[in-house]
């Protein structure tokens, strides 16, 4: 991932889509979200073992005290000397809604490495946001959270829209849109999950996943992450301190996972056929293909 923005250097988009390939961008197992009025909150979010924190200026704040909380992330982000292993990122408010005054904010500060866009209902949010960093000769790999039906239906062309690095799944969001209920299952908001893994899995961004709401179960919370990290998901959201180590834990392979997958990527190296035996197994390209995710995570988790 490239450096924090820094006034007044202008990166290229495609620099930060080079940025995003598999190899050297940081992992995304646990994204935790900080609300931007509560500096005390922002300064520990780095500290709690997350692989992403967002700074929010949307949802967690109050309508009356946007403008405080634009200034205390403002100054958070010039005062303070980040890890370099934590992405750091804000989510600004809808495009028409905000957007606007928040990145004008922001960048009269420090450096960040990547920007959540809410409430995306197409790729022209995307570019809106887009344009309104290159009015300050900056951009941003954008985060793209989509929480609606039209969001949900648009995911393919919004993943693979340029400054798009990741696909974020809001199931809270979704659900009141379309009048779901949600349920401890949630077969209400499956199709949609799965359409988000699917879109940014064929864009080759991320795919990060929606929120779960408890914040004293950490069971239920390990429990909803291994479950989208089945479904494909790269990460998952967070609320709370409390739910970053059962995310990493979920998206971070077994020594068992990542045993087998060093001696099938070790047979496949040393193999001339297409399919191949190991541990009573037989291997083809799909099974070769998930051993080289795991290792992907293992790497990931490690660094």
């Amino acid at each position: 991932m490239p450096g924090r923005w820094t006034p007044p250097v202008k990166v290229a988009p495609e620099t930060y889509k080079m940025g995003a390939a598999v190899v050297v961008h940081m992992t995304r197992r646990s994204v935790l979200f900080s609300p931007g009025d509560q500096p005390s909150l922002m300064r520990k979010a780095p500290t709690t073992g997350a692989d992403v924190v967002v700074f929010d200026l949307e949802d967690a704040v109050a309508p009356a005290r946007k403008g405080d909380a634009r200034r205390a992330v403002s100054d958070l982000l010039t005062a303070a000397d980040f890890d370099p292993d934590c992405e750091v990122c804000v989510r600004v408010n809808p495009v028409g809604s905000g957007a606007g005054d928040d990145v004008d904010a922001v960048l009269s500060g420090g450096g960040f490495d990547s920007v959540v866009v809410p409430k995306v209902t197409d790729a022209d949010d995307v570019a809106t946001v887009d344009s309104l960093l290159a009015e300050h000769d900056a951009t941003s790999p954008v985060l793209a959270l989509v929480e609606s039906a039209a969001g949900v239906l648009n995911a393919h062309e919004i993943a693979a829209a340029g400054p798009t690095d990741a696909l974020v799944f809001g199931a809270e969001d979704l659900s009141a849109d379309i009048g779901a209920t949600r349920t401890d299952e949630g077969t209400e908001v499956l199709y949609a999950r799965e359409r988000v893994v699917l879109a940014a899995s064929a864009a080759g961004v991320d795919a990060i996943d929606t929120v779960h709401t408890a914040i004293e179960d950490p069971s239920a919370v390990a429990a909803d992450a291994r479950f989208a990290a089945d479904l494909g998901f790269d990460g998952k959201l967070a609320i709370h301190p409390a739910q970053v180590d059962p995310i990493n834990d979920a998206y971070t392979p077994t020594e068992a996972d990542t045993a087998w997958a060093t001696r099938v990527l070790d047979a496949a190296a040393d193999s001339d056929a297409g399919v191949f035996r190991v541990d009573g197994e037989m291997i083809d390209a799909p099974l070769i293909a998930q051993a080289e995710r795991i290792m992907r995570r293992a790497r990931a988790a490690d660094n």
